[in-house]
């Protein structure tokens, strides 16, 4: 099938590249010149493990392209998917819709009769409604019931990481669909993964806008849950590690996403339950997901406990302090900074006066921009060298696997805190080192 990606960013590149895996003929659209210029030669601008490979291949074999022209594009596809950004809006919690709108304005002038224009971006529910109302107005139909250009939703559930994945054998899929027609070409897309098994919820145009947000709202509130029950550990001495294990077992509640430490961040579950929020508001249901407000509240405090007991660990000041800091994505397997817990920590203690070195495996050069005030270094070794404390704030496994002993051996005063809960804590003890955590008994094993 002949599809269109308009937005080649994080999700529409992924997206592009995918349907070709899935053997599709597809035309990636975006504004920026210079994106268009790196995916065509088969340069990715951030980094996604095995998209690259994906991207080549679909490259090579003629069936992915990029433009700039909305003109072309527009002509090429059967579907198009919308991947425009939906970013928090800069005076409210709100998803900021500017880009979705001037897309779809640029973009349905130019599609043949018939089209179907799909969106994937996150998007507070309604919007669909209201970007058909928008397409009918700049395509009048004969018959209201059988629009020219129609629209139809697909949520992405992508996990920064594993976005092929997600893409070519997700845990789901879902279409937000009006007519017979929309279902059948979406079922034609996904042939091959509906094929291999993946479960298929077809359903009305709003459900499909709520499911993603629902579905982040959900597991930020587990996130936080289990960090708020960290808390509630550091001050009986019980231990949150121990905890998770046990009520996890439990099926009605399940052991993933029960680790705590120093929460969520990112471009997506921050500004997506700030935007639920908001949503609800605008539909007088407010008072339904107040409990998200505190959701948000604890994921944020988190930082601050962990600047806290990096404090507590030097002294009461940490002015003059050499702080290593292992991670600046928000994640691994990422190189994405954006709302990162760990940049936020360490640039706090930078402000308190702190010597910070930041290390990350793949996210420095968008840490530097984000942060310039920092100190970045190339090596583990270099972060490390010289420190009184470390702080290991991303779970990459270069730190979970890394020598106590060889590190150990550079550092000034071996002491530890470990802001996701996953180094093994029996090693680093063995190997002398101060191991704390939070939610955790300074003295368990």
């Amino acid at each position: 099938m002949r599809i269109t990606v308009v937005g080649v960013g994080y999700l529409g590149a992924t997206h592009a590249a995918c349907m070709t895996r899935l053997g599709h003929d597809v035309v990636g659209l975006d504004v920026d010149e210079e994106r268009l210029a790196a995916l065509g030669a088969g340069q990715l601008p951030f980094h996604e493990p095995g998209l690259t490979d994906v991207l080549r291949e679909g490259i090579a074999s003629g069936r992915l392209r990029f433009t700039a022209s909305a003109a072309e594009a527009g002509a090429h596809g059967d579907v198009v998917f919308v991947c425009v950004g939906t970013p928090q809006r800069t005076d409210s919690d709100a998803a900021d819709l500017t880009a979705l709108h001037a897309v779809v304005d640029d973009l349905v002038p130019h599609l043949r009769a018939g089209t179907l224009l799909v969106g994937k971006s996150t998007v507070p529910v309604g919007t669909a409604e209201d970007l058909a109302a928008r397409v009918r107005r700049l395509r009048p139909s004969r018959d209201e019931a059988d629009p020219d250009v129609e629209v139809a939703w697909n949520p992405e559930f992508l996990r920064e990481g594993h976005a092929v994945d997600d893409t070519l054998a997700p845990y789901r899929l879902v279409f937000g669909v009006e007519s017979v027609a929309a279902d059948k070409a979406l079922r034609e897309i996904y042939s091959e993964t509906l094929d291999a098994g993946t479960p298929l919820v077809v359903c009305d145009l709003p459900t499909a806008e709520m499911v993603k947000v629902a579905a982040n709202a959900f597991l930020a509130t587990k996130i936080s849950f289990v960090n708020a029950m960290a808390e509630l550990c550091d001050a009986s001495g019980a231990d949150v590690a121990m905890l998770a294990d046990a009520i996890g077992y439990d099926p009605r509640i399940g052991r993933q996403y029960l680790d705590a430490g120093l929460g969520f961040g990112g471009g997506c579950l921050p500004k997506d339950i700030r935007g639920f929020i908001a949503r609800a508001e605008e539909l007088g249901a407010h008072q339904t997901v107040n409990f998200l407000r505190e959701v948000d509240t604890i994921n944020m405090r988190q930082r601050q406990r962990m600047v806290e007991l990096a404090v507590a660990e030097c002294g009461g000041d940490v002015l003059g302090s050499r702080i290593a800091v292992l991670g600046a994505a928000f994640k691994p397997d990422s190189d994405d900074v954006r709302d990162s817990p760990a940049l936020n920590v360490a640039a706090q203690l930078e402000l308190r006066g702190a010597h910070v070195r930041v290390h990350d495996p793949e996210a420095v050069p968008n840490a530097r921009r984000m942060y310039p005030m920092l100190t970045y270094t190339s090596s583990l070794a270099d972060a490390v060298r010289g420190a009184h404390l470390v702080l290991h704030l991303t779970e990459w496994p270069l730190y979970r696997e890394a020598d106590p002993e060889e590190i150990g051996s550079l550092v000034a005063r071996r002491r530890v805190l470990d802001g996701r809960n996953c180094l093994d804590v029996t090693r680093w003890r063995s190997a002398g080192w101060s191991y704390r955590a939070l939610g955790r008994p300074t003295l368990s094993l």
